[in-house]
């Protein structure tokens, strides 16, 4: 059996999400747990799933109870990233992701749209 693939992920245990697909889309909320290996988060308050617990000196009778349900992590987007202080201060850093993506046109596709322009013809009404 071969061993099991760990991934870089872009989210880690205590960040904000925000779901971007699936059954639970638009849902927000805190990364508790990450498994790299099955490539699944668990997120505070989204997927509650009704788990039966078999009787036991603390649950003598039985129960249903709500947990949260695993998803996969490219259904999640970064909103909020936690970063962990280093020094002995017991302090946590939230930092927000920037949008510095910028959208840069190739110079054909400038002069396509350039054209497409000029070529529109008014409508005469």
């Amino acid at each position: 059996m071969p061993a099991l693939q760990l991934i870089k992920t872009h989210v880690h245990a205590g960040d904000l999400v925000k779901v971007i697909s699936g059954n639970h889309c638009g849902s927000e909320g805190k990364i508790l747990q990450l498994n790299r290996a099955k490539h699944q988060v668990v997120i505070e308050g989204v997927r509650m799933i009704k788990k039966h617990v078999r009787r036991s000196q603390e649950q003598p009778n039985g129960a249903i109870i709500e947990r949260e349900g695993p998803i996969h992590i490219s259904n999640v987007r970064l909103l909020e990233k936690v970063v962990r202080a280093t020094d002995n201060s017991k302090e946590a850093k939230v930092i927000k992701p920037t949008k510095e993506t910028k959208v840069s046109k190739t110079p054909k596709a400038e002069s396509i749209a350039k054209t497409e322009k000029a070529t529109k013809k008014p409508v005469a009404q």
